[in-house]
This record gives C-alpha cells, structure tokens and sequence, in this order.
C-alpha cells in the first residue's frame, strides 16, 4: 500500500489544471469500430431508436435539475452495461449536437477504448495516481464531439483511487468546466465491487442495465437496494427474448435492423440477437 498511499498524497493536493486545452487527437479508421455500436453504424434501426427514447427521458427541458453526469451500471459483468453507455453517449453526440464525454471507471477490467479500435493506454487511474494532468489524457474519438477517457492500467485494488477527493473533484470539475459537456461513467458491476457505491454519491443519477433472463430477481433487488432507489432514474431491460416471431414482428419488425449485445462468460462479445427496452421513473424536480 506504500507506492499507491504516497501518490494518493501527492494526487490529493493538486488540482485539475484550470487551462482549457484541446483533447488528444488520435488518428483512428472507423473500419476498426466494433460493429455493436449500433447508434453509429445503423441510426436508423429499431435498436438505435430506444437510444433517442433513453436520450429524450433523460434530456428533457422541463426537467428542474438537468442531468449533467450519469453513472451506468449492473449487478453483474456480461449484462451489456458498457455497450449501453457508448450508444447513449454517441447519441448524445451524434444527434442532441452536444459533447458528450465516456469515462471508464472500471479500473479492474477497463474495455471501452477496446471498442473504438484502440489498445488500451493512459487514463483515469493514472491521472488519479497523479502521474499525467487530465488534459493529456482524454481523447477525441471518430465520433464528432464525443471524448474518451479510458480505464488506463489496470488495477487490483481501485476502491481507494474511486473513493479519492482527486476523483470527486475530477467529477465535479469536468460537470461545471463544461456547461454543453454530457459526462457518462461506465462502472464496474454493483454487486461484484464497491466502486458503483463510492460513485453514486457523485453523479446526478444512475442507469441500471438488467440482462433478460440472465440476471435473477434477487440480484437486481440487492443491487438496487444497495445503490438506493433515489438516485436509479432509468433502467434498460437488455437482450430481451421474444418466444413468438410474430410478438418479435409486431414489436420489432424484422431481425435484420438489429445488432447483438451482451458478452459470454468469458468477456467476449457473444452472437446473438439483442433488443433494448428501457424503463424511466421520473427525476425529483
């Protein structure tokens, strides 16, 4: 614990540096997007339109507290909470014309610059430990007003750098800073680590990813529970199952709109069909 404590220190007593600089500009090819993000590559599928339906919830002007920095989360790894977190933010970019910002805060398994083609490099745990200012770290991604700021190396014991006054400040720096900016946290599962505890007292709310028929009753209960039904305002019912063709049909219209979601016992991405509902409870005013 000594390394990590003494640059903890040192973290905590700097502060974001105030400068306004442009992002990292990576060279990517958009062949080397993964083909799951479907809010890119088909806008106008059924799929994508429950994007803009989670977008409009979320963004709606009559709303008294706007939602400025928003958690996704799951009780489990595999429910497909990461690949709700780049469509929504892509959306947000692509067509509610503001800037949208993705941080991985899973600092055990960080995976969304995998997404965009890019090995993973420098992010967030390094600018927690205090080794690179934030500046140097985030990353203009394909998508026009979209930035990343990745896991960076992986950690074994994140807890201390999440729970970190440098990663509170880091939030609300990058909320107030940037007045057109949508900040997107993708976090490690609720009931497998403690961060999505640390970060929900930071955020203005919290979507819930549930995988149809995978994740028991029970665990979505005990993480709702342990996260707090105030801050959830949205859940999204993932990789959902129609039985009848003709239910599927009536619903959904024909399979070839859709690209899959969801991810096999090993991490990988897993072939298969994915629907994407989504249940919003209203925010407090």
């Amino acid at each position: 614990m000594g390394k990590m404590y003494e640059a903890l220190q040192k973290a905590e007593k700097e502060r974001i540096p105030e400068q306004k600089r442009e992002p990292v500009k990576a060279v990517f090819d958009n062949s080397v997007l993964d083909d799951k993000l479907v809010t890119f590559f088909q806008s106008g599928s059924v799929v994508a339109e429950q994007f803009r339906k989670l977008r409009t919830y979320l963004f709606r002007a009559d709303l008294e507290k706007k939602l400025k920095t928003i958690l996704v989360t799951s009780s489990f790894s595999g429910d497909g909470k990461s690949l709700i977190a780049i469509n929504l933010a892509i959306t947000i970019a692509v067509e509610l014309h503001s800037h949208a910002m993705l941080v991985d805060c899973d600092l055990r398994n960080p995976t969304l610059s995998k997404w965009f083609g890019m090995t993973e490099s420098k992010g967030l745990s390094d600018y927690l430990l205090g080794y690179d200012d934030l500046p140097g770290l985030l990353i203009k991604t394909q998508i026009d007003k979209l930035t990343l700021l990745s896991g960076g190396s992986t950690q074994g014991n994140p807890v201390e750098l999440i729970a970190s006054k440098r990663m509170e400040t880091l939030v609300n720096e990058l909320k107030s800073r940037y007045t057109d900016r949508y900040i997107i946290l993708d976090s490690s599962p609720v009931l497998a680590t403690t961060e999505p505890n640390v970060l929900d007292k930071m955020v203005d709310g919290i979507i819930f990813v549930i995988r149809a028929g995978e994740t028991p009753r029970e665990s979505v209960q005990q993480a709702i529970k342990m996260l707090g039904k105030e801050k959830i305002i949205g859940i999204v019912l993932n990789d959902i199952n129609f039985k009848s063709p003709a239910l599927h049909s009536r619903y959904f219209g024909t399979s070839r709109y859709y690209y899959n979601f969801g991810y096999t016992k090993e991490n990988k991405p897993q072939n298969f069909l994915g629907k994407v509902s989504s249940f919003f409870k209203k925010p407090k005013r």
